[in-house]
């Protein structure tokens, strides 16, 4: 009876465990882990792969600021020098030979022109007394100083430093013993050396200051002669480290005397040419020497020297300049009359500023 009683209790207690597990073990699967046996399944992982892209998506956005963020950063502190922005051998360069840093409205004029005609090239002005320029913030700054000209991207300005420029070049030396305060034209000689070695390590194209740009000039080896037996210095290309330039390097120490206007300058390039333009030299009309290109006098100087004034008059018709690449407006010829644009003046000059460096017209 007893025996009968215990299996009794052990059969009962077993069905009471079956029962409790069968009920438990069906809560734990549907109440419990849904996820893995509902049909919400496919739901939830697309849910799951949805916010695991977005996640992925929010990363990668952020990322994506990130780098904007990072470049802004880095081109606002990129390291910014001469050799990076003239790397192509395409730039435009102008000179301040000294440490004057409110240059005149010609100057700006010259530059703001040249940046309008060739959008696609750097210009570049180099200044003697500018400070270090080591970042594009700095050069920004160095920029704001000419409002005119700081809309202009391809405008980028630097610091002239001579034993830098003159390093590998015959000019070094000749730089470093120069009597400097007993040359009577020693600023004029040393631009003439500055405009040769930086044609000779950058390439590209030199103007002078005083020069507006109207339309693009064609070749990238050339001189542009001021009248038709003699080479001017003020508007002339070459390609990085020519090897005309490296003659004219040498010939300026060779030939040397900072006692004669523009011995180093004009002069210099006629001599140079000369071997290669024949027994004769005459540019009438454009004409090759060597490889060399030599502009007739009316692609820059269509007014000569002996006519300076006439850009500060009133024309009654003005001149269409249709032959000419740009103007060269004498600035030395007017160093003791002192004459500048008026605006609204109707002279030849404001209408050129008008039409080719109207920016800086606007400021006036």
């Amino acid at each position: 009876m007893m025996n009968g009683i215990k299996l009794f209790g052990i059969l009962l207690f077993a069905l009471s465990v079956g029962f409790v597990y069968k009920t438990t073990r069906k809560q734990l699967s549907f109440e419990h882990f849904p996820a893995f046996f509902s049909k919400p399944l496919i739901n939830n992982n697309t849910n799951t792969n949805t916010n695991s892209n977005t996640n992925t998506n929010t990363h990668t956005n952020t990322n994506t600021n990130a780098n904007i963020n990072t470049n802004v950063n880095t081109n606002t502190n990129a390291s910014m020098n001469p050799e990076e922005i003239l790397r192509d051998g395409n730039g435009v360069i102008f000179l301040e030979t000294t440490d004057r840093m409110e240059p005149p409205s010609l100057v700006l004029c010259a530059i703001e022109s040249a940046a309008r005609v060739y959008p696609d090239r750097p210009v570049v002005f180099f200044m003697k007394g500018l400070t270090d320029i080591n970042s594009e913030e700095d050069e920004k700054r160095a920029k704001e100083r000419f409002p005119s000209l700081s809309a202009f991207k391809n405008v980028y300005i630097f610091p002239l430093r001579m034993e830098e420029l003159f390093k590998d070049t015959p000019l070094l030396e000749w730089y470093l013993k120069a009597n400097k305060r007993w040359e009577r034209y020693w600023i004029h000689n040393l631009s003439d050396g500055c405009r040769m070695a930086m044609i000779w390590r950058y390439g590209g194209l030199y103007f002078d200051a005083d020069v507006i740009s109207m339309r693009p000039i064609p070749e990238n080896n050339f001189f542009t002669a001021q009248s038709t037996d003699t080479s001017g210095s003020s508007v002339f290309g070459l390609t990085p480290r020519n090897k005309f330039a490296w003659k004219c390097l040498n010939d300026f120490v060779l030939n040397y005397n900072g006692d004669i206007w523009g011995h180093q300058g004009p002069d210099l390039f006629t001599r140079v040419l000369k071997p290669l333009c024949g027994t004769e030299f005459k540019v009438v009309e454009d004409i090759i020497c060597g490889n060399i290109s030599c502009l007739n006098p009316e692609r820059i100087y269509p007014i000569p020297y002996q006519n300076w004034r006439k850009y500060f008059e009133v024309w009654k018709e003005l001149p269409s300049f249709s032959n000419s690449y740009g103007v060269h407006l004498w600035n030395y010829m007017n160093r003791d009359e002192k004459k500048s644009i008026v605006p609204g003046s109707n002279t030849l000059v404001d209408h050129l500023y008008k039409q080719y460096c109207p920016t800086v017209h606007g400021s006036l």
